[in-house]
Order: C-alpha cells, then sequence, then structure tokens
C-alpha cells in the first residue's frame, strides 16, 4: 500500500523589500557619474575617485552631510564652480525605471503587499529621490542607509527590516540587482530575486505567485 504524500504548503509572499539603485531608480551616484562629474567641472577623476572611497562609506552611513562630503572630495581646494552647481548636477543624475516603478506599485496593489525600501542611499539624494519619484506613494517603509546608519551588506540592515515589517522572512521577497546583498538576506531566511532586467524579474516573480498582469 503506498503511502499518501502530504504537499507542503508555499507560504504566499506578503512583503516586498526592494532596493532602489539599480531597480526602481539608476543609482544615485555611481562611478559613471562621477566620471561625468569630472569631465563637466574639469576635475581630476583620480584626486577625485580616491577621495570619494575614502569618504562615501560614511556619507552614506549618514554620519556626514552632503556639505562635508563635497569639502572631503571637491571642495578642499578652490574651485571655479559652487557647491550648489555640484549638487544640481548630483542630483540629474537620478532617472526612473517607470516599468519597474510601475510594476511594484500594481503588485502591492493587486496583492495588498507591504512594500519596504532596503537601500543604501545618502541622505540628500535619498530624500531628494523619494520626493522626486513619489517613492512615498507605494512605499510603505524605508530601510535606508543613511537613516538607520547602517549599510548593506551587514546583516543587521536585513534584521532591522525584518523587525519593523514584523513579517516572517518566508513570507518576503527581496529584489536587489546586487547578488551579494540577496546572497545575505537569504541567510536570514529571505528568498531574493537578482534583477538584471524588467522582463527575467517579472517572470522570477511569477514563479512565486506574485502573477504580474
Amino acid at each position: 500500500m503506498q503511502k499518501k504524500t502530504t504537499a507542503v504548503k508555499i507560504p504566499s509572499i506578503t512583503t516586498l523589500f526592494v532596493d532602489v539603485g539599480g531597480v526602481l531608480l539608476t543609482d544615485g551616484w555611481n562611478t559613471n557619474s562621477r566620471k561625468l562629474a569630472a569631465k563637466f567641472f574639469n576635475l581630476d577623476f583620480d584626486a577625485m575617485e580616491a577621495r570619494h572611497h575614502l569618504t562615501f562609506d560614511t556619507y552614506e552611513s549618514g554620519k556626514i552631510n552632503l556639505d562635508e562630503y563635497l569639502q572631503q572630495t571637491i571642495f578642499y581646494q578652490k574651485q571655479a564652480f559652487t557647491r550648489t552647481q555640484f549638487k544640481e548636477f548630483m542630483y540629474s543624475q537620478s532617472k526612473p525605471y517607470h516599468e519597474m516603478i510601475e510594476l511594484i506599485g500594481d503588485l502591492k496593489t493587486k496583492y495588498k503587499l507591504k512594500i519596504a525600501v532596503v537601500s543604501n542611499e545618502a541622505y540628500e539624494l535619498n530624500t531628494y529621490r523619494i520626493k522626486k519619484f513619489k517613492l512615498r506613494g507605494f512605499v510603505d517603509f524605508f530601510i535606508s542607509s543613511c537613516f538607520v546608519h547602517l549599510r548593506k551588506p551587514d546583516p543587521a540592515i536585513f534584521q532591522l527590516a525584518l523587525d519593523i515589517a514584523q513579517t516572517p522572512a518566508n513570507q518576503i521577497i527581496y529584489i536587489d540587482n546586487q547578488a551579494m546583498f540577496i546572497t545575505v538576506a537569504e541567510t536570514l531566511g529571505i528568498k531574493g530575486i537578482h534583477h538584471t532586467d524588467y522582463q527575467s524579474t517579472c517572470e522570477k516573480l511569477t514563479k512565486v505567485g506574485l502573477l504580474v498582469a
């Protein structure tokens, strides 16, 4: 007599953790943007880049502000342009990925999902991007490195997101364009989707029961 097999019920997904840079929007201040800034403002890119790498983690963790970051990287010597001009250039680098923003908003509405952003973002850029691209319209809360003073890949930022969401890890899908961050989140039981493009992410979401359209 054959034994009856008991189907294992897959937990339904109730929450999405989503990165911003590389998923919902372009990166806020990446290497390419800094190269463009160096060319536009006639700066020594290598010198700027060396100072950036010594400073940006501290800025992104919310421990110094944008003016302090710029003082240490750009305005430690006299420049032919103003801080305001440089900041405006920085802000102009942010562009939306409209399909991804619409996708997350639609999934939230369709499945009544809780949406949390878990991102490494510097304060002024982060607050500008949230307002400019109306992320508050569908995001329930922001676990941004500049707010919580923790940065990915520190597992503590994911644990904090879990604590705030009050959602079991096996009911969460985390979307990020950095595979390493997904690997860290998975150590806490959070299932991840490595985002490379809109279509493949839609297919991966469908496989976990979040049907697109």
